[in-house]
């Protein structure tokens, strides 16, 4: 099994969202977060002070999926994010040991 965490801008968050939903994917965590990569952010200014917002909005998904899902989901995810602009995102993977469903004690991946 592989954890699966992506961030993206916040404006593709619906179209992300339909497309794994369209492959079959539906168990899924998302959050509101801030950060930059490269962007570096941007200057605003307020009340005639200019000031580096730098921390800019992002949407981070994240997702538990079984190995043989997992190129599928990355380039579902990859295609419905991408703009082709500086800020898209990124997309990290990580191994996950083990799985628990709470509710009736399910391991593995008939957990997922």
């Amino acid at each position: 099994m592989k954890k699966i965490e992506a961030i993206i801008q916040p404006f593709k968050l619906e179209d992300v969202k339909e497309a794994l939903k369209n492959i079959g994917v539906d168990g899924m965590t998302i959050s509101e977060v801030r950060g930059h990569g490269r962007q570096k952010g941007h200057k605003e200014v307020y009340r005639g002070q200019e000031y580096n917002v730098d921390l800019l909005p992002k949407v981070k998904f994240e997702m538990i999926v079984t190995d043989n899902r997992l190129d599928e989901v990355l380039d579902t995810i990859a295609n419905a994010a991408r703009t082709g602009k500086i800020g898209d995102g990124k997309i990290f993977v990580f191994d996950v040991a083990e799985a628990i469903r709470i509710r009736n004690g399910d391991r593995g991946e008939s957990a997922i």
